[in-house]
């Protein structure tokens, strides 16, 4: 297939690129500076100049393709519902560049919307949000629409810990910084609230199968870890950086936590069985505090 990839030089795209080359794809990639059409152009990789902000661009390079894995995203959580919208018109700028060829659309999405489309259970791949909504959940929700149209649109939910030696900027990271930075690593109250988790190299694999073989309209579970206590994450961070765990109080969270001070709150259990069962889809690659512990966050 001719794929394009938007995202493809960052943490979780770059590994979908090695995916999809060894399975012997043509790639195309975006890319917003110099330094990523280097690196794109050095793996053999078809580069495409622009970013989330030039629609018509993303739909260009969409007609080209024969399917699209969409992983660029702004993530600047002082500028939430201004990232979404950009987000929803690029998603929507290539869905309609596609419905012509039929071809395959895959975008990245979280497993914390599933906090209020599933809120006290595990969620499932079934869940979706109703109604009015915003954010990613409005995203996913004219992604799939798009597939009454032709589009072979797939939605992949990406749990808040993708983890791996490749993990510069994510969750945790931001945790282990944070930890080091107060001398401690936090928990809001009990800690019992649960963060899915997937291996980096997972992840990436799952977008290939999905990109290839998904069928229209579906969502997907990038799920390893169902859900791992918050409170054993913390300490794991803890004993990587040598500092104690500590329980906050919740209005101390944004002290300690940051941004993630309202995240550590959310229980986010997440099902993962009938995106393995679709697709056979196994992660092969280890869990999230085998991951911590193996030290690679604190070089």
């Amino acid at each position: 297939m001719r794929i394009f990839v938007t995202g493809a030089t960052g943490h979780i795209g770059s590994r979908v690129v090695d995916e999809l080359l060894g399975a012997g794809h043509e790639v195309t990639g975006l890319a917003h500076h110099d330094a990523a059409a280097a690196a794109l152009a050095a793996r053999g990789v078809g580069v495409v100049r622009g970013g989330l902000e030039d629609p018509e661009g993303l739909a260009r390079a969409a007609r080209a393709s024969e399917g699209v894995i969409h992983l660029a995203y702004r993530h600047d959580f002082s500028r939430m519902e201004e990232n979404a919208a950009l987000d929803n018109v690029a998603v929507r700028a290539m869905g309609e560049a596609l419905v012509s060829s039929g071809g395959a659309l895959v975008i990245a999405s979280g497993t914390l919307v599933l906090a209020a489309a599933a809120p006290g259970r595990v969620g499932t791949e079934d869940d979706a949000a109703s109604g009015d909504v915003a954010g990613r959940a409005r995203t996913e929700n004219d992604a799939v629409a798009l597939g009454a149209r032709g589009v072979r649109t797939v939605v992949v939910r990406l749990p808040p810990t993708v983890h791996s030696p490749f993990d510069a900027h994510g969750f945790v990271p931001t945790l282990v910084r944070l930890a080091r930075e107060r001398g401690s690593s936090a928990f809001v109250g009990d800690g019992a609230t649960r963060w899915p988790a997937v291996h980096t190299l997972d992840a990436a694999r799952l977008f290939r199968l999905a990109v290839e073989s998904a069928p229209p309209g579906t969502r997907l579970h990038a799920v390893a870890d169902e859900g791992v206590a918050f409170r054993e994450i913390a300490r794991a961070v803890g004993r990587g950086l040598g500092v104690p765990a500590v329980s906050v109080r919740p209005d101390e969270a944004a002290e300690h936590l940051g941004f993630l001070g309202a995240l550590a709150q959310v229980d986010n259990p997440t099902s993962s069985a009938r995106t393995r069962d679709l697709l056979d889809w196994r992660p092969e690659h280890p869990r999230l505090l085998p991951d911590l512990d193996a030290g690679h966050y604190f070089a």
